[in-house]
């Protein structure tokens, strides 16, 4: 810095407002260094159709249990966390106080060849009401477990609430598609969707 832009910064500095004017400078671009570290990861090849961007934050780790065909439990830096897969929901699994739907198993086991004792890198969108992780599963090659999962017929694509928890816009296709090739759920004459199950059967015991 030259001595005519020093004396320049101490005519400036001398004035109150200039010294506010400074400060908010200042603050403003520490805010743009911090809002760029919390910008997502880029280096997992991403699923094709939708942009990485709208995903809030990545998870890296080892997939150590699979509950069903929509939910699993990754190992993070020694930390266990639960992760709901982002715009399926997969047949319920029953237990001796619910019962389950019919391809829950066959779906959870899908699942569990796709990416159980892996090393995954997710692409993660928010927390639900149940502490889980709610991400898009990558593959390699581009695909997705989300997609993989409603295409062979294990998995609808999530249409609960009109959509709004609809993040993949290939979904509802690849589900057509499923149903026309009568792959997995849609061997049924009329599967019943788990989030109209859970309701009906769980909550009005209306199985």
């Amino acid at each position: 810095m030259n001595r005519s832009t020093n004396k320049l910064l101490a005519g400036l500095t001398a004035r109150p407002w200039a010294r506010l004017l400074l400060a908010v400078v200042m603050l403003g671009t520490a805010g743009l260094g911090t809002y760029t570290a919390l910008a997502p990861d880029t280096g997992a090849q991403a699923p094709t159709g939708y942009s990485t961007t709208d995903a809030a934050y990545t998870m890296v780790g080892r997939v150590v249990q699979v509950a069903d065909g929509d939910t699993f439990t990754l190992v993070v830096k020694g930390q266990h966390q639960r992760v709901r897969m982002a715009s399926i929901d997969a047949p319920e699994i029953g237990n001796p106080d619910r019962p389950g739907q019919m391809h829950g198993q066959a779906s959870r086991k899908a699942l569990t060849a796709l990416i159980s004792g892996k090393t995954i890198t997710l692409r993660c969108y928010e927390r639900d009401r149940y502490d889980r992780n709610v991400c898009d599963v990558p593959l390699p090659g581009g695909d997705t477990a989300n997609r993989r999962q409603v295409a062979a017929g294990m998995a609808w694509a999530n249409m609960e609430g009109r959509g709004k928890f609809m993040r993949d816009p290939e979904l509802p296709a690849l589900e057509q598609q499923a149903r026309r090739a009568g792959e997995g759920i849609w061997q049924q004459p009329r599967p019943v969707s788990p989030w109209v199950w859970r309701y009906q059967c769980w909550r009005q015991r209306q199985c």
